[in-house]
């Protein structure tokens, strides 16, 4: 079955214009034009993957964005921000959004990201599914279990979303190794356009704030100036 994408878009060309992108290229996909109806929506069909636009009648996008974090802590949103709307951009990033791009848009792109991020997910299913799972790693209080995708800090489980485990992963699959916020957008956001390396500190940010015992003065993801950042074994 072929993933389904729910558009949430208040304008209507909008909507129009991604449902045919998306059908083009092979998805099942349906929109809604305000946030009461989306969170319905997002209800009954429990998409793949979410595009929100956060200036929405009814329901604001943030608002509807906690919503489904409600229902599925792991659904995918990719958001949508008006130009220059940075703090939204970065709220977002923070709440736990997968990615964002600003209005106005190509569709290509957004096409694009949409499909990253669904093979993303297709690839963590997959991974899932494995009957060899790799060995769950351990430093100090902190254990990552890569099959199960579960963080664990002093016993407690830590809720992450698919983009903060995937990053984490990343890092402890590589231990020792210092990547920069470049390198990163590369081979963990696995894009073909120019990301925002701001996506990757905000990341990193709020994985140190789920994961460190003091964010301030990081242990496991350490920064290296002028460089990027290691996990530290």
């Amino acid at each position: 079955m072929a993933p389904h994408v729910l558009v949430v878009d208040d304008d209507p060309v909008v909507r129009d214009v991604l449902l045919r992108y998306l059908v083009r290229d092979g998805l099942s996909a349906e929109a809604s034009a305000d946030g009461l109806s989306a969170v319905a929506a997002y209800r009954a069909r429990r998409p793949d993957l979410v595009v929100l636009d956060l200036m929405l009648p009814r329901l604001d996008g943030f608002e509807v964005f906690r919503r489904i974090k409600e229902i599925d802590p792991a659904s995918a949103v990719l958001m949508l921000t008006a130009r220059g709307r940075e703090t939204d951009r970065i709220v977002g990033l923070e709440s736990g959004a997968d990615d964002y791009v600003s209005k106005p848009f190509s569709p290509r792109e957004l096409a694009a990201r949409i499909r990253a991020i669904l093979r993303r997910t297709a690839d963590a299913a997959r991974a899932d599914a494995e009957v060899d799972s790799p060995e769950p790693i351990e430093v100090g209080d902190l254990r990552i279990d890569i099959g199960a995708r579960t963080v664990r800090v002093g016993g407690e489980s830590v809720a992450l979303t698919p983009k903060e485990f995937e990053l984490l992963a990343f890092f402890a699959a590589n231990p020792g190794i210092a990547f920069t916020r470049g390198d990163l957008l590369d081979r963990v956001w696995d894009v073909a356009y120019d990301g925002d390396p701001s996506t990757v500190t905000v990341h990193v940010r709020r994985l140190r704030e789920k994961i460190e015992a003091d964010p301030s003065r990081p242990t496991h993801l350490v920064t290296v100036w002028g460089a990027g950042y290691r996990f530290e074994r």
